[in-house]
């Protein structure tokens, strides 16, 4: 695995809808630029040898850097995966689409849900929002929400952008219904 650069990106929001929140809602990101591993090799049919020398590593690299970076429990967590262009969104879902990549962070998080994802290719300094849903249930509507987030000079064309997201609560202001009130 050939890492360029990792980018933290933590948020504090105090106000929303014009209002002060009870305390500060928290949100990090952890990203990682990586050289794509199947960069140059044109189309790859069995991605497992690349998955095999890259999730686990780069999930251990990032699971304990966000939440570190949150700097409280993990309430809420997704993943991302951004694709320069000489690569396949396939490439990116490889990677993050693993339990070798994807448990590092459940355990990091005491989580037991999927980790909501996004994934695409684009090129340098593309905006993408990944989404993030409660750690142990998914329907808890409060904990969906998305953090947008970019780097100006990621990808190159032969890199992949790999992030993990957490937040220590829901959506400031949150005040939905529980799912449960529409069955």
């Amino acid at each position: 695995m050939n890492v360029r650069k990792i980018s933290t990106i933590t948020e504090l929001v105090f106000t929303e809808g014009g209002r002060a929140v009870p305390a500060p809602v928290r949100t990090a990101v952890v990203l990682a630029v990586i050289e794509n591993p199947w960069a140059g090799q044109g189309f790859v049919q069995d991605l497992a040898p690349g998955i095999d020398s890259v999730a686990s590593d780069l999930g251990a690299l990032l699971a304990p850097r966000v939440v570190e970076a949150l700097g409280a429990p993990v309430e809420a967590y997704g993943k991302a995966a951004i694709v320069g262009l000489d690569g396949e969104v396939e490439h990116g879902s490889a990677l993050i689409h693993t339990l070798k990549f994807g448990d590092h962070f459940r355990k990091a998080a005491s989580a037991t849900t999927l980790l909501p994802a996004v994934e695409k290719r684009a090129p340098a300094g593309a905006t993408f929002d990944i989404p993030l849903k409660h750690i142990t249930d998914a329907t808890i509507r409060s904990h969906h929400q998305s953090i947008e987030v970019r780097l100006g000079d990621a990808p190159r064309p032969d890199e992949i952008i790999i992030g993990l997201a957490a937040a220590a609560q829901g959506r400031p202001q949150a005040r939905l219904a529980p799912l449960s009130s529409e069955q």
